[in-house]
């Protein structure tokens, strides 16, 4: 019996990442979304086959069919204690709840977002209780928590949020943690 390959959509994309990690698991990529010109070079001479989206905020429903995990760091100077932390009063900030639009539209069974920890305390807590407030009204149980590179073979301390979430329930977000 032939099983359909795990797909996902990944936005902010940067130089991919997400498919560096995700390659030995078979997974296969239905898109990519990155504006940063020089980002977008790389992606498009390692992965030219891969189709290649500008803006994330316009991606419609189904342009990519059915995908199974949306993956995505939006912009985090607006969260960052080393920025002006306008939270989600900043246009960069504002894309975290578009990465919750673009979730609805694409309905992906999965859903990962990463993030600076400064999220968790911009506006006392109410930016990054938006975000998980959003992904609840569509649908998504999720889990989060804050992880450090420097556990996981990176010769550097780097934390960061991530947000998992699986439409219809929260302990499989939960498990992934």
């Amino acid at each position: 019996m032939q099983t359909k390959p795990f797909n996902y959509l990944s936005i902010c994309s940067g130089i991919e990442a997400a498919t560096v990690a995700w390659h030995a698991l078979g997974w296969s990529a239905a898109g990519f979304s990155e504006i940063d010109p020089f980002a977008r070079a790389v992606l498009a001479h390692h992965y030219p086959h891969v189709p290649l989206h500008g803006d994330f905020t316009t991606i419609a429903a189904g342009a990519y069919g059915a995908i199974d995990l949306l993956v995505g760091g939006t912009p985090c100077q607006s969260f960052s204690i080393a920025g002006l932390r306008k939270g989600l009063a900043d246009d960069r900030g504002n894309l975290a709840l578009e990465f919750i639009r673009l979730a609805q539209r694409s309905r992906a069974r999965w859903v990962v977002w990463e993030n600076v920890p400064g999220v968790l305390s911009i506006d006392g807590g109410r930016a990054f209780g938006s975000f998980l407030g959003g992904l609840a009204e569509c649908g998504y149980g999720f889990a989060y928590r804050v992880l450090d590179a420097q556990y996981f073979g990176v010769p550097q301390r780097r934390r960061r949020v991530f947000v998992i979430g699986y439409l219809g329930d929260w302990r499989p977000a939960a498990a992934v943690l």
